[in-house]
């Protein structure tokens, strides 16, 4: 998965039907399982464009949209976040997720 500035998210998502943008914690142990799974679903749907950031780099984008922890998966549509992702449960459950926002 690519890394994405806080700007190029927003780029993105202004320009993309739906994207994914992961934010992580270099320190984390369950992001990095988050990030494994997020791997897989990134093959499973190529269509959705998918980036991710360390949350150290962006942290103003946590405060302005009210992060409450790591791993968390900002899903966008048309623009808006229509869905905060902080439990990742499984790759079938992200899978699902993503796949009805196409």
């Amino acid at each position: 998965m690519k890394e994405w500035t806080r700007q190029e998210w927003e780029n993105q998502s202004k320009n993309t039907v739906v994207t994914a943008y992961y934010l992580y914690a270099p320190m984390c142990g369950t992001c990095q399982v988050a990030s494994k799974m997020l791997e897989v679903v990134e093959e499973l749907l190529p269509n959705i464009q998918m980036g991710q950031a360390n949350l150290n780099y962006v942290a103003d984008l946590a405060i302005d949209h009210e992060i409450e922890s790591v791993p968390c998966l900002l899903i966008t549509e048309n623009g808006e976040i229509s869905e905060k992702i902080y439990a990742f449960h499984s790759v079938p459950y992200l899978y699902n997720h993503l796949k009805k926002s196409i």
